[in-house]
């Protein structure tokens, strides 16, 4: 038999054959590129025999299945507020926003006729290292994040005079304190436990602890035990994820492992156990929100991978592809291209199994949702994986289970009733925003997108079956975009050089003159300023509560508003592309939940969402 070639191999796995380069040429995939995605497949290349290929193939001419639509959106538009579960600020959180905070904010915008609250993750991070905050790099998809307990909400908290004080100074701080966040809940937490006991602690959960272990089975304990072995290798200075830690450590069936399970019991379920507290709360959160009147209420964001090091890719290490990392091919805005150091499932794995490690994904948020948000989309079709020992210039696209994904994603949001929105944004595959909208997956259109040479797209241009918005954790707000906040930031950290700064300075000149352009063509009059102290604050509110009206005209089915919008923040959440020089994923809110409701320019969006989309509407809006 003759053997195979290192190109038709790659071919047979789904690994492209070219990639984008910065100037939009394709640069061919070399045969080292693919040589090494082929091991991190786990294809035996020098084999004799051929391999069977990751991907099956599908009927392509079958219909694609579709997911949930609440039958209301057949003829509604809604709106909602997305926001960062950590900034919230209230009277009572310890120095991050919590689970009741949910709670309570629902029950501010509710009232004023929103319909969701979107969330960025809520994925377990690295509890033995609480700075690695990104939600977008979590130890676990599967598990919930225990920071986000209110502590003081758990049966059997007592006030403690000196934890108290010690919130208190957390609250006060303008950034999250993860480390002084985790350690008082942790040693509040543990205070709990030593006395817990069903009986002695009953509550009117949905659930109780025992019933929980039971349904969560083996994934769950594997990840309380990586929880438990994290705190004890980092005490040792081996650090929280195992890439670090000894070799015997780093299996989970090794004798040394189970040893240490078999001695560390307790501590093991007090894992669990914060699990199942993040669990039950979550879900009151949940059901707060649609007590509040919100038809979808919660939605929650999926991270397009997991950290290489974390609970995850230790506990189930068969199912991640483990020599080569999700990243960017190179562009016009990253000419050397991304590596973004996380672990994507395998190709050959993620739909395989009853359930697949996929539909385990998406149950872990459809569970608490009325909607799911995909971060990078494409990945349902492809990811660019960097193998470990190259740079992204040394990447490649692999291919995923399209129709499979799809499958699941329709039998686990009908199971639900959970809509799906995919953020389809950069680089996309031909074809794959039409797949999306067969499959009724809802498009990600945010208003500075949403351009042409001509400028900005009107209103009726957006499709129907998408979410608008004006800026996302990613983006400044739009007072901070008009002002070119954006651009002066990645010129204060170097991201980009000067001639480039020049560049986009000279762009965004134009994209506001557009911006009133649009707006004026829409018909939107002009509203009375709110007080701002100067002309030309008071000028740049009224474009802040116009450019939201526009985004409420539009054709999208539903319409987010982000918090920090609203509240007029002049910090970003998140500077991609920094690590160490801007505190990514730390500043909070500037007011409180109960300065909220009196905020102006809260008052003022929220009129005109509640005007343009009102919760009676049934007849102006596009079907779906």
């Amino acid at each position: 038999m003759k053997r195979q070639t290192i190109d038709e191999i790659a071919r047979r796995h789904g690994i492209g054959e070219t990639r984008p380069s910065p100037d939009k040429d394709e640069v061919t995939v070399s045969s080292e590129t693919k040589i090494k995605i082929l091991e991190a497949l786990n294809v035996e290349v020098d084999a004799e025999e051929p391999s069977e290929p990751t991907l099956r193939t599908t009927e392509k001419a079958a219909p694609l299945p579709a997911s949930y639509l609440p039958p209301f959106l057949q003829d509604t538009r809604v709106w909602g507020v997305t926001l960062e579960p950590y900034e919230l600020r209230s009277s009572r959180n310890w120095g991050i926003g919590d689970f009741q905070d949910l709670c309570d904010i629902a029950r501010v915008f509710g009232p004023l006729g929103a319909d969701f609250i979107g969330l960025t993750p809520l994925h377990a991070p690295f509890l033995a290292d609480p700075d690695r905050c990104s939600p977008y790099e979590p130890s676990s998809r599967q598990r919930l994040n225990p920071l986000y307990i209110a502590v003081d909400r758990v049966p059997g908290y007592e006030q403690d005079p000196d934890m108290e004080s010690k919130a208190a100074e957390l609250r006060q701080a303008g950034l999250v304190d993860y480390v002084g966040v985790c350690n008082l809940k942790l040693e509040a937490l543990r205070n709990i436990w030593t006395g817990w006991t069903p009986e002695r602690h009953g509550s009117s959960e949905p659930e109780d602890f025992d019933t929980f272990i039971t349904r969560e089975g083996a994934p769950l304990r594997l990840h309380a035990l990586f929880e438990t072995l994290s705190f004890t290798m980092s005490a040792q200075g081996l650090g929280a994820g195992w890439h670090a830690w000894p070799e015997s450590f780093k299996d989970p069936k090794s004798p040394d492992v189970v040893a240490f399970a078999e001695t560390h019991e307790d501590e093991i379920r007090f894992h669990m156990w914060l699990q199942w507290l993040a669990h039950c709360q979550l879900d009151t959160a949940s059901r707060a929100a649609k007590a509040a009147g919100m038809r979808i209420g919660l939605y929650l964001d999926l991270a397009v991978g997991e950290a290489l090091d974390g609970a995850a890719t230790w506990g189930e290490r068969d199912l991640y592809v483990s020599k080569a990392t999700v990243g960017s091919p190179p562009d016009p805005f990253a000419a050397d291209g991304q590596d973004w150091h996380l672990a994507a499932f395998q190709p050959a794995a993620i739909a395989s199994g009853d359930p697949s490690p996929y539909q385990r994904m998406v149950t872990a948020a459809m569970r608490y949702a009325g909607a799911i948000r995909i971060d990078h989309a494409a990945a349902l079709r492809r990811l660019f994986l960097v193998p470990l020992d190259l740079k992204p210039d040394g990447g490649a696209y692999v291919a995923y289970p399209e129709r499979d994904l799809l499958g699941i994603l329709a039998t686990s949001s009908k199971h639900h009733e959970c809509l799906v929105i995919g953020e389809d944004l950069g680089v996309l595959p031909e074809g794959l925003q039409d797949d999306l909208a067969q499959a009724r997956i809802l498009s990600y259109r945010i208003l500075s997108y949403e351009r042409t040479e001509d400028g900005f797209k009107p209103a009726e241009a957006y499709p129907a079956l998408s979410l608008a918005c004006i800026s996302t954790h990613d983006h400044q707000t739009l007072a901070g975009w008009w002002r070119g906040a954006d651009i002066a930031t990645r010129a204060e950290h170097g991201i980009l050089p000067p001639d480039i700064t020049q560049a986009h300075q000279e762009e965004r000149r134009m994209e506001r003159k557009d911006l009133v352009q649009v707006l004026d063509d829409a018909g939107i009059e002009q509203p009375a300023r709110l007080p701002s102290g100067s002309a030309e604050d008071s000028a740049l509110t009224g474009i802040v509560v116009d450019a939201h009206r526009f985004i409420a005209r539009t054709t999208s089915a539903l319409a987010a508003v982000r918090l920090a919008d609203m509240t007029g923040e002049k910090n970003p959440t998140n500077v991609p592309g920094t690590s160490d020089s801007y505190p990514n994923w730390k500043p909070k809110l500037s007011m409180t939940l109960d300065e909220l409701p009196e905020a102006p320019l809260l008052v003022a969006i929220s009129t005109v969402m509640r005007e343009e989309r009102p919760r009676s509407e049934s007849t102006t809006s596009a079907r779906i």
